[in-house]
């Protein structure tokens, strides 16, 4: 697109962690990055692909001190009047539950030019870490991406209804909410006993999964502090199985009773 400033804005997926699961456009584009807005929780070896780039944290995290959007989207306009190449760094893939289309909308109102450069999504990523695919032929051919997160003066959301229409699922931003989760999606029509999985640190050397149930996913949900998604669906009964504590991984005995029963 066209506008007057010389200087263009990118955002960024940085995917799920790992700084080699970036994509080559989004390395070359740092690496020529002049400055970058980043997320809190961008991998320091990823930062530092954009070696001569000033680099200016905006990250949310729920419960501590954030970068207000507004003041997000103004700096992002008045950098590319300033800088040739502008990124705004963004954990996972810029366009889900990024907040992306609000930085669009104000770069385009200021008539700057910019691009989207895809990441790989946490869903996808907890998806290779479990080795479980997110969708299975003649399990799961339907599957939502959800967040209970609102925003202050938002809407309530439909997300468990939406959730609990689909055979298959991954709740970002949940584990803080686990109780209100299991309770909703029981509430929406999901089994007590329905499989979950949660994966903390997807992509990392310190990735941790629990295989258990929606019934205990408030118990479970409390272990981990770190980010984490939660995946929902009959395929993790039967992964379950085969899962090993002795690697690092945990299931709820509940789990393993029905994945030895073969139970559906």
């Amino acid at each position: 697109m066209s506008g007057p400033s010389t200087g263009t804005v990118y955002l960024v997926g940085a995917g799920p962690g790992a700084p080699d699961l970036l994509t080559l456009r989004a390395a070359k584009i740092l690496e020529g990055a002049d400055i970058v807005f980043h997320d809190a929780l961008v991998h320091p070896d990823t930062l530092a692909l954009a070696a001569r780039a000033e680099k200016v944290p905006v990250g949310k995290r729920c419960g501590r001190h954030s970068t207000a959007q507004r003041f997000i989207n103004k700096r992002l306009v008045d950098a590319a009047g300033q800088h040739s190449i502008v990124v705004r760094l963004k954990g996972g893939d810029p366009m889900l539950f990024g907040r992306a289309q609000e930085e669009i909308a104000a770069l385009e109102a200021g008539g700057i030019r910019y691009e989207v450069v895809p990441g790989v999504t946490a869903a996808l990523a907890a998806a290779a870490e479990l080795s479980t695919s997110l969708t299975q032929r003649g399990v799961a051919r339907s599957v939502a991406l959800v967040t209970p997160r609102v925003g202050e003066g938002e809407p309530p959301s439909e997300w468990a209804r939406g959730l609990a229409a689909v055979d298959a699922g991954a709740i970002y931003m949940g584990v803080g909410q686990a109780d209100e989760i299991a309770s909703a999606l029981i509430a929406a029509g999901k089994p007590p006993t329905t499989p979950i999985a949660i994966v903390e640190n997807a992509s990392l050397p310190e990735a941790r999964r629990v295989f258990a149930t929606l019934a205990s996913l408030p118990r479970f949900g409390r272990q981990f502090a770190g980010p984490a998604v939660i995946l929902i669906g009959p395929q993790y009964r039967a992964r379950a199985q085969v899962v090993q504590d002795s690697a690092g991984h945990d299931a709820d005995p509940a789990v393993r009773r029905a994945a030895g029963s073969g139970a559906g």
